[in-house]
């Protein structure tokens, strides 16, 4: 019952689908919504910071509560936290489909969130432990990442689609046939599995990791609007609960978050260049949603055919990083990711792109092909080199930085656009008050290509070898010392 039984290729190939499912409609939730925001607008009368909530409380909680799905789903059974999830993320579209105002539609959201939360680390520690053969694995990875650059493709189209023909609400109708074809194919397919040793719960640490982020994004999202006593104790509460973090996890014998993870590398560098890579989506997805329907005046559909461009270059280059990755390694495909999400950036930062069709139809093309790459080299980074059995735990801390990027992206850029437009004109001030959000951008960019560079090559790889033997030897001290 501990590990996952030998399945055949045919079988293997449906566990995989059937995650790559539940991954589809997270991900594709979050780009769907995107092309929602003008209509929610209006129907709501929604600030800025009111718009940055609906994206923000959903990524936040989900950033939150990863780790500990994770660890829940290797004690208790993965199959049994999967299904759990899917059946309470269908619960919350359903209830987002109905929400009466923004505040509402905000909890939702949360409760969204946590059922997505039990579905990308467990699906990701189901394949770890179904696909063993580490070239067979790497494909696998490969496809779930192409899995994100569909929902990338699909979710502007579909969002502005259903957002023109049957109104916002309907964008969360979709999760549900989804949610429950998956629930009825996991029950028949995928067999039960646990980790031979669970990590025990970490509450404060959990309690930790929440206050840190929820404190962050609330300090920065409302920066623009509120005065300085207001954002400053969330700010201090956001320090204090980082540093207690770094205090109390190194002493625990089985922390929420292992620090010695970070001497690797790669691991590191995976981290930070996750973080970097989905806080650039984000922002890119927030701004360029706002300007094509407010400013532009497009309806739904036209905006989401207009983001074909930065969508289908991701759904082609996502699968093609993944072999790379598999073939060659993750160095060429961070570094042809950090190049373009820089050019892009560099684009609408200094040469104002979205002010010609030409310009702003290549600023897209190049974020697609960067965003295509950057996916499969983190999670593969991350993974890279950690004993199997802290692969699960590397790979939830990866999935943590993704949400976390992209909660930071929108809150970033949202309140450096909020506080450019400020009481004027939003279709007047908007060009000029979206630059810092794409110089921010730019940044991000910058990170991804001088951190693919540094935390790919030989000194790197040792560093992950390292990192592993000690976590092995520590590993096997425990059990001995368990076994005495």
């Amino acid at each position: 019952m501990d590990r996952m039984p030998e399945l055949s290729h045919r079988r293997r190939l449906l566990v995989l689908a059937i995650c790559c499912m539940s991954l589809l409609i997270v991900s594709l939730d979050n780009t769907v919504l995107n092309v929602a925001l003008p209509s929610m607008q209006r129907d709501f009368h929604a600030t800025t910071s009111g718009l940055q909530w609906t994206i923000d409380a959903y990524t936040l909680v989900l950033a939150s509560l990863l780790m500990l799905a994770g660890s829940t789903a290797d004690r208790i059974g993965r199959r049994r936290v999967f299904m759990t999830g899917l059946v309470v993320f269908g619960v919350g579209s359903l209830l987002c489909s109905l929400a009466p105002d923004l505040e509402l539609l905000v909890v939702f959201r949360m409760v969204q969130a946590v059922g997505g939360s039990m579905l990308n680390p467990v699906a990701m520690s189901i394949i770890t432990n179904t696909f063993t053969d580490p070239r067979e694995r790497a494909r696998a990875i490969g496809v779930w990442g192409a899995v994100v650059g569909i929902s990338m493709a699909a979710g502007p189209l579909v969002g502005g689609l259903l957002v023109e023909s049957v109104g916002w609400r309907s964008i969360f109708w979709v999760n549900l046939p989804v949610a429950l074809a998956a629930i009825l194919l996991t029950l028949r397919f995928v067999p039960e599995s646990r980790a031979p040793k669970a990590r025990r719960p970490d509450p404060v640490g959990q309690v930790l990791v929440i206050a840190l982020f929820a404190a962050l994004t609330y300090a920065i999202i409302e920066a623009p609007d509120a005065s300085a006593a207001r954002v400053l104790p969330f700010a201090a509460v956001a320090l204090a609960a980082l540093l207690g973090l770094l205090w109390y996890e190194p002493r625990r014998a089985e922390p929420l978050i292992d620090l010695r993870f970070f001497r690797s590398a790669p691991f590191s560098g995976a981290t930070v260049i996750a973080v970097s890579g989905f806080a650039a989506l984000g922002g890119f997805l927030f701004l360029s949603t706002l300007y094509l329907q407010n400013v532009r005046g497009l309806d739904a559909l036209h905006a989401g055919l207009w983001m074909l461009p930065m969508a289908a270059p991701t759904f082609v280059c996502a699968p093609l990083s993944g072999r790379l990755v598999g073939s060659r390694g993750p160095r060429l495909p961070l570094l042809i990711a950090g190049t373009a999400m820089t050019a892009s950036a560099v684009l609408f930062a200094a040469f104002e792109a979205e002010t010609s069709d030409l310009t702003l139809m290549i600023g897209y093309l190049l974020f697609g092909i960067g965003f295509g790459f950057v996916n499969a080299p983190i999670t593969n980074t991350a993974v890279s080199g950690m004993p199997r059995a802290q692969a699960g735990v590397a790979a939830a801390v990866a999935s943590t930085s993704r949400q976390l990027g992209q909660t930071l992206g929108v809150a970033v850029v949202g309140a450096l656009l909020a506080s450019g437009v400020g009481s004027s004109s939003y279709k007047d001030a908007f060009v000029s008050a979206a630059r810092p959000g794409w110089w921010v951008l730019v940044a991000c960019g910058l990170a991804v290509l001088v951190l693919g560079a540094l935390t790919s090559g030989r000194w790197a790889r040792r560093t992950a070898e390292h990192t592993a033997d000690r976590l092995q030897e520590q590993e096997v001290r425990q059990a001995a010392g368990v076994g005495a």
